[in-house]
This record gives structure tokens, C-alpha cells and sequence, in this order.
């Protein structure tokens, strides 16, 4: 794990009983999480990324004094914008997703290639 990242929050140095990376290159990092209910996260920071849930949950998200309560599904995919917040489970069910981390070289080159994150776009 790089400098920078630690003095990004990464959630890994912050929470690392509940995100543990599995995968990473130059291009992406993989996180996988898991909690039980009542679990509360220290603020932390995520790059743009990709959530896929593995169980179904509900959760509060808290950013810049706001707050935001989410139930999840099992089998989503979502993209999340950058964003720095910390997270309570507020159900009765643990959590476990895996978050797909874009790094910036893996956007630079899709942005050379002519294709956005999400892959190629309409045809010309």
C-alpha cells in the first residue's frame, strides 16, 4: 500500500477488521468487506468504484454531516462515485460486498481509447 493512499483514508489502513484487498494492479484494487450488524466504520475514502453485493443489507452511510439509510440486495452491481464517508449496518444481517477500485492510469487510458468506465460507448 502506497503513502498516498494512507493519506487518503484508505479504508484498509482505517477498518482493516472489515475491508481486506484481494486483488490489485495498476488499473483497479479489490476490496472485499464484511460486518456484522452494528458495526460503525471510521471515516474513510473510496475512488470511483464499482460495489457488488454478496448479501443483502441495510446501512447508513454519513458524509459531510448528511446522512443517507440503503438496502441492498444480494447480486447488485453499483457505481459509486469517489466519496469519503463512514458506514453503520443498521439491519439485522451482516454485510459483504466486493468493491471494484478504479485507479487513475485505468481512466486515463480508457478516456485515450475512447471509451468511458463503463466500456465502449454507442457507435459513431
Amino acid at each position: 500500500m502506497d503513502d498516498e493512499r494512507v493519506d487518503r483514508l484508505d479504508p484498509v489502513a482505517t477498518n482493516p477488521e472489515h475491508y481486506r484487498p484481494v486483488f490489485e494492479n495498476e488499473r483497479v484494487r479489490v476490496l472485499e468487506y464484511r460486518d456484522e450488524p452494528g458495526t460503525v466504520t471510521t471515516p474513510h475514502d473510496h475512488p470511483d468504484s464499482v460495489m457488488v453485493t454478496l448479501s443483502g443489507f441495510r446501512r447508513r452511510l454519513v458524509a459531510g454531516g448528511r446522512h443517507r439509510d440503503v438496502t441492498l440486495e444480494p447480486g447488485q452491481a453499483l457505481w459509486l462515485d469517489a466519496q469519503r464517508h463512514h458506514g453503520e449496518n443498521i439491519g439485522d444481517t451482516g454485510t459483504h460486498v466486493l468493491l471494484i477500485e478504479l485507479k487513475d492510469a485505468a481512466r486515463d487510458g480508457a478516456e485515450a481509447a475512447g471509451t468511458g468506465p463503463a466500456g465502449p460507448g454507442p457507435a459513431d
